[in-house]
């Protein structure tokens, strides 16, 4: 059984006893709003790029949870203190989950009461990043899926919320159509916006283009992206994308917080490119790698290595 604990509003609990009510708003309503960061060498990665999108996101949503940014981030840190020992040397995952609380209705049988609930857990990536290990070098494969994005006149997708079945109705959708194959999402126009839970990045002609911040999450790690390829000189622009235009690239990858980036090498049952991970994401995730001091992809095979045997 782990030793890991959760930081629930203020104390630290047995992780197998991290519970809320069958009538919290999270559950009624998907009415909570999460952050998920992870660390290099065990130290948070942007962790305050992701508590500041954490607190815009409570915003939206008009959840006061009760602490500021600075408290939040000091229980952060002190819940990875608490937690080293039973980490071992594995990097991690650091989730925040804010929920409204218990809804009024239900106020006498909700043991937690109806005040928002912050939880900040932290568990090992072996799993997380050891199950994508094989696509640094394979390369994903991307479908478009009947299901598209929500508009944001609707619920703003820069809002990072568990309000998204329509993520999970475009998985099973992208898995219909080829087993293993990543759903990317489109507009009402038809544009690219995103995968489920990533960045859609791609070249053309020596430069970078990734979808407008209309009707996507703005991703930390799609930010830290866009940076390090400013940094190697290459240009960035976003730009409405169309399945028409994805067709022509020359490379195509994704960026999301625990695997960074990985290559697309097939589109829509197309190859991208050589249907290789291309020279431009090669190189920025060589950079990536150095700026944390992690060899990225190759954590990611140790990691796979170990899965099969690995408990969380």
């Amino acid at each position: 059984m782990t030793d890991r604990v959760v930081y629930f509003n203020g104390e630290f609990i047995a992780e197998m006893e991290a519970r809320i009510s069958i009538f919290d708003c999270a559950l009624m309503y998907g009415d909570m709003v999460f952050e998920m960061t992870r660390s290099f060498k065990q130290q948070p990665y942007r962790l305050r790029d992701h508590l500041q999108r954490l607190y815009a996101s409570l915003d939206y949503v008009q959840i006061d949870c009760g602490l500021s940014i600075d408290q939040m981030e000091a229980a952060t840190r002190a819940t990875i203190e608490r937690n080293l020992p039973a980490l071992e040397e594995y990097d991690f995952q650091i989730m925040h989950d804010v929920t409204r609380g218990g809804l009024g209705l239900y106020d006498t049988i909700i043991k937690e009461g109806t005040a928002p609930i912050v939880s900040i857990n932290v568990l090992p990536l072996v799993r997380h990043t050891g199950a994508m290990a094989d696509k640094y070098q394979g390369g994903a494969h991307f479908v478009i899926t009947p299901q598209q994005s929500v508009p944001a006149r609707y619920i703003d997708p820069k809002a990072k919320n568990r309000s998204r079945v329509y993520y999970k109705i475009a998985d099973l959708q992208a898995a219909q159509l080829e087993p293993g194959a990543m759903a990317l999402l489109t507009d009402e126009h038809g544009f690219v916006t995103e995968g489920t839970g990533n960045n859609f990045f791609m070249v053309r002609d020596g430069q970078i283009l990734t979808p407008k911040g209309h009707d996507i999450l703005r991703g930390v790690s799609r930010q830290a992206c866009m940076e390090l390829a400013r940094n190697q000189g290459i240009d960035v622009i976003e730009a409405d994308i169309s399945p028409y235009d994805a067709r022509a690239a020359d490379e195509i990858w994704f960026t999301s917080t625990t695997i960074c980036m990985i290559p697309v090498t097939r589109f829509n049952f197309r190859p991208v490119g050589d249907g290789q991970p291309g020279p431009v994401y090669t190189q920025l995730l060589h950079a990536w790698s150095e700026a944390v001091g992690v060899d990225i992809a190759a954590q990611a095979a140790e990691y796979a290595r170990l899965a099969p045997n690995w408990k969380p």
